[in-house]
């Protein structure tokens, strides 16, 4: 068989292999099954109106009015003209979901691995640790869908990259803008831009090796590819980049107007997120060991143990019967860590770490730097406020950093760069040319190392009082003996997981040791390598997400069951909004009715301003003017009702003054005591053209919606006089037209948050429809774009077929 036939074929059969291990790992699939994730449950919620919208006219909205009193759809899920990019990755990610995930982390690196020219044996067994990584387990587990989109095309764009600075220019370049395009496709661009801090120091050191071998000029044509490749990628995303942008200034990672708190103190930051809700999640630093010991830190906020607990058996003494001593015990919160709480510890594995410490010792080159520079650096940011220092640097001067929550998640990098170089270590192991005492020095060293670590937990036990920053809360509902049986737990696991990583350390050392002394042959050391690799991560893997996970497909395409009092307010066909205030920011009120709130890492900002300073502070006066018509609420035995508000001001209305300030500050705070249905704020600093004039309203003005859609909303109005009509909807220049009597009419804000229109005396029909420049414009861009990439992979092909390629440089 020709070689490029046999190579053909064997990764044929990778990809079927991989197929084979996704389908086997959430084989409930197979059934029709799929996976309960809280976080899809919240965007089925949210989603409600546009999918129903979209279902009955076939038509995208880019709006809807069922969250946060409305807000465009661009980060839920919105689909726009000519994403052939999105296509390609539905054609990639055939599996059903969550399988495709894990079939996309597992081919995606073994292309890395691939491009990096290790063997296919080699790159299967880097493939596997790198797709059951927990991490990237337990993030489908819970619904994060874009974040495990996202990380699974990060290995391609690498892929893509390496191969343009090995001098393959046009194949890298290929690879490079396609992956590029579908990893912003992903639509999770936090961690699209973590793993470019990791390209930088890429770059970095293939510069400095630039300069020490003088080779400026590959350096710098790889650059350039490299810089065209991304702005391909980008530019076949255009809209979707350019209308994110456009609604993340609007939304609480942009700059807000408002310069004070509700406390009257002044912001600490009014450019992004406050300091203290980006560190929020910080590692601790100690608690980073847990790349080597699952449960070193408890694992998460529900383990089960079972039986076997502490808890269960004083529960038991105490007579309390085994099924409820037993259900307390399957969701036991033994995390004790930093952070306010977690689903999964990040774990890598203790082979994986025990490799990537061999590496450093065998693995020479500018590959080695950059993976270990990558390494420290994501494990150094993802310590937050922990380590102050660095993370404060960043949060001021660095650009961009400020707009993203849980630095925790820059890991992601860490994820990516030890199973590389843990695997570029099993290349050098393998290699006959390699001294056989720099492979035994190796294998001695970082067994001692990792051993050591190992021993030393174990006996550093006592230092630790297993106590965490919740457990103050903990303790005021279960009790101090209850919760000293908890921390007595977390002591247990903590053993068992560092002997256990321990035992699996000895395991894959005494089987290196054994090939290095020709006591079994390289096959063998792979599969047995490989094995307690798999055997290890699935092992955690499964304590978090397993095959009772899934549900049936109906319990997540209707998540929420409706209720009496749902009913009770749908029997109400007007237009109008409800609140739950017991609700918090979760959408089950946005899945049946128009929702104040929602659930979004990014909500619009004015309607966040409206929560801070007077919902949480139960000044509920704003809620006329959101036309909230019923209150759910709660009696003293815990069951709802719905609370009817004569006082909501309706979908639009007159009013009789205007007032007049100067600033956001002035506005928000003047809204205190408004009497909302007769007066309305404007700012004049944001609105200078809005000058005083003569308005009236009488007994005989009125407005009135006679036609709602999320997108286009019909009145009629009849007003003897010149007036001033608000409308209780959301203020969002960037799409919004408003068209008196088919003629376009500007119209501006009012009350921080709502639309204000300026209407002759008369009878008028206005409407108000969603029409985004961003996606007219953004469609064009990314029309180009793609034909342009398109045109790049025939040339790529069209190149290769007519030149066949020569032997690379190495």
């Amino acid at each position: 068989m020709k070689p490029g036939f046999k190579a053909l074929f064997t990764h044929f059969f990778v990809v079927v292999f991989f197929i084979v291990a996704a389908l086997a790992y959430f084989h409930p699939v197979l059934q029709g099954k799929v996976i309960l994730q809280s976080d899809i449950v919240q965007y089925n919620g949210m989603a409600k109106e546009q999918t129903d919208f979209k279902n009955k006219t076939g038509e995208e909205p880019y709006w809807t009015n069922s969250a946060f009193g409305g807000m465009p759809t661009y980060q839920l899920g919105a689909n726009y003209p000519h994403n052939y990019v999105k296509k390609l990755d539905r054609l990639i990610r055939f599996l059903p979901r969550p399988a495709d995930y894990l079939f996309l982390y597992l081919i995606s690196f073994y292309i890395l691995l691939c491009c990096l020219k290790v063997d296919f044996r080699l790159a299967i067994l880097g493939a596997l640790a790198f797709g059951f990584s927990t991490y990237l387990i337990i993030i489908i587990g819970v619904g994060h869908n874009a974040k495990a989109h996202a990380l699974g095309y990060l290995p391609m764009v690498l892929a893509g990259i390496l191969l343009v600075f090995q001098k393959r220019y046009l194949w890298g370049f290929v690879l490079t803008s396609i992956a590029m395009a579908l990893e912003v496709v992903a639509n999770h661009y936090q961690m699209t831009y973590y793993f470019m801090l990791l390209v930088l120091i890429l770059g970095t050191v293939y510069f400095i090796y630039a300069i020490k071998n003088k080779e400026y000029k590959h350096f710098f044509i790889s650059v350039g590819i490299l810089l065209g490749a991304v702005v391909l990628g980008i530019g076949a995303n255009a809209t979707s980049l350019l209308a994110t942008k456009e609604y993340a200034d609007w939304s609480t990672r942009g700059k807000t107007e408002l310069t004070i708190n509700p406390d009257g103190s002044p912001k600490e930051n009014t450019e992004g997120l406050s300091r203290e809700y980006i560190t929020q999640y910080s590692y601790g630093i100690t608690e980073s060991l847990d790349l080597f010991v699952p449960r070193l830190f408890g694992g998460s906020n529900q383990e089960d143990l079972g039986t076997k607990s502490k808890a269960y058996d004083y529960l038991t003494s105490q007579g309390l019967s085994r099924a409820k001593a037993l259900e307390f015990s399957s969701g036991l919160p033994l995390y004790w860590g930093d952070q306010p709480g977690v689903s999964a510890p990040a774990y890598i594995g203790a082979i994986i770490f025990f490799l990537f410490i061999m590496g450093l010792f065998l693995v020479k080159g500018k590959s080695k730097w950059w993976l270990l520079a990558g390494t420290v650096m994501s494990l150094i940011l993802s310590w937050g406020k922990n380590f102050s220092l660095l993370t404060d640097f960043m949060i001021d001067y660095f650009p961009l950093y400020d707009k993203f929550r849980a630095v925790s998640s820059i890991q992601i990098v860490l994820e990516l760069c030890v199973p590389i170089l843990a695997v570029l270590a099993l290349v050098k192991l393998f290699k006959q040319e390699i001294p056989k005492a720099n492979k035994v020095s190796a294998l001695k060293i970082s067994f001692v190392i990792m051993a050591g670590l190992g021993i030393a937990l174990l006996l550093l036990k006592g230092m630790f009082d297993f106590s965490g920053i919740n457990d103050e809360t903990y303790r005021g509902y279960f009790g101090d003996e209850l919760m000293t049986m908890i921390q007595r737990d977390r002591e247990a696991v903590y053993v068992s997981d560092t002997i256990r990583s321990l035992i699996y350390v000895i395991l894959a050392a005494f089987v290196i040791w054994l090939f290095i002394k020709e006591k079994i042959n390289k096959n063998i050391a792979i599969i047995g390598v490989g094995l307690l690799i798999v055997i290890d991560l699935i092992g955690v893997d499964l304590r978090y997400v397993d095959g009772e996970d899934f549900v049936r497909k109906r319990r997540m395409t209707e998540p929420f069951q409706i209720t009496a009092v749902d009913q009770q307010i749908q029997s109400d066909t007007s237009n109008y909004r409800v609140f739950d205030p017991s609700e918090g920011f979760q959408a089950r009120t946005a899945y049946f009715h128009k929702s104040i709130s929602g659930y979004h890492a990014a909500r619009p900002r004015g309607m966040e301003d409206l929560f801070d300073f007077y919902l949480y502070r139960n000044k509920i006066g704003v809620l006329n003017m959101l036309n909230v018509k019923y209150v759910i609420q709660q009696d003293e035995e815990g069951r709802s009702r719905a609370a009817f508000n004569p006082d909501a001001n309706g979908n639009a209305w007159f009013v009789k003054k205007l007032k007049e300030v100067k600033s956001a500050n002035e506005e928000v705070l003047a809204l205190d005591g408004l009497d909302t249905a007769n007066e309305a704020l404007i700012n004049t600093n944001a609105f200078p053209d809005i000058r005083r004039f003569d308005f009236k309203v009488d007994s005989t003005s009125s407005i009135e919606l006679i036609k709602y859609e999320p997108n286009h909303l019909i009145y009629k109005s009849t007003n003897p006089y010149v007036g001033i009509a608000v409308f209780s909807e959301m203020y969002y220049a960037n799409g919004w037209n408003a068209y008196v009597n088919g003629n376009l009419k500007p119209h501006f804000k009012i009350n921080h948050v709502l639309r204000a229109l300026r209407l002759p005396e008369g009878e008028h029909t206005i409407e108000f429809k969603f029409e985004p420049k961003v996606v007219e414009t953004g469609s064009k861009i990314t029309l180009a774009s793609c034909i342009l990439l398109g045109l790049g992979v025939l040339g790529g092909i069209g190149f290769s077929f007519w030149h066949p390629r020569k032997k690379e440089e190495e």
